[in-house]
């Protein structure tokens, strides 16, 4: 194994079935919130290894996603399990290079790289007549965080409440149809996967890998220290 922290980090998440905290009764929501017809055109912004695409197809039968990653062998895994299904197009590339229309652009976890207004404003031409955005963000739940609860985010400065997503939302020319946390399910959809495969390589783990699994570790138990204070938010929204 390489002692390159990248390299560490990519060997634990080689394989897990999801890249973030989700569950397929999370699409399921946000697809009916968005009036989703049965041949949607749906873009996976940031697919990760596609833990969310059988549901979205579930969600349009008739339909067709776009998914993609960066990540190559992220992609590749979800290539594995979709890419014979001629509704699935799997692509490596940055979530805001497709062009569409889409009529629903789902988004895991991972707006956070460009921020709310910023990624909306990219998408908001990239969709067709009424379609909508669906995306999780990182969101304070109380008005007095513990110094853990903010600490788990790891100092990202966008960090806010439900109120401060919504500002940004409307900043960016939509509105919020409805939001919901993501579940507790949803987030031991995303840890208990990983809790099995950091015990399967522990026993020959190199420095690196043993650092990158630490931090794993440290990350779910600060997530269930403190998950009544913070989480993801679901927001559907919808250009304005």
């Amino acid at each position: 194994m390489s002692d390159r922290p990248d390299d560490a980090f990519f060997t634990l998440h080689a394989d897990l079935p999801r890249e973030g905290p989700g569950e397929t009764a999370d699409v399921a929501w946000a697809a009916g919130i968005a009036g989703l017809r049965p041949d949607a055109r749906i873009l996976d912004a940031a697919s990760g290894p596609g833990g969310d695409l059988g549901a979205l197809l579930r969600a349009a039968p008739d339909g067709h996603v776009t998914a993609i990653d960066l990540h190559a062998p992220f992609v590749d895994g979800a290539r594995g399990r979709w890419g014979s299904d001629p509704r699935v197009t799997l692509a490596v590339g940055d979530m805001t290079a497709p062009e569409g229309p889409f009529d629903f652009i789902w988004c895991a976890g991972a707006v956070y790289f460009l921020g709310i207004e910023a990624a909306l404003k990219v998408w908001a031409p990239r969709l067709a007549p009424g379609g909508a955005i669906a995306f999780s963000e990182p969101c304070l739940f109380t008005d007095t965080p513990s110094d853990g609860a903010i600490a788990f985010w790891e100092g990202y400065a966008r960090l806010t409440d439900a109120a401060g997503i919504a500002a940004q939302i409307e900043r960016a020319g939509f509105e919020t149809l409805a939001t919901r946390p993501i579940s507790d399910i949803g987030w031991e959809s995303y840890y208990r996967p990983m809790e099995a495969r950091i015990a399967r390589l522990r026993p020959g783990a190199d420095a690196a890998l043993a650092r990158v699994l630490d931090m794993a570790e440290a990350e779910i138990a600060g997530w269930r220290a403190h998950r009544a204070e913070t989480g993801y938010l679901l927001s559907v929204v919808r250009p304005t």
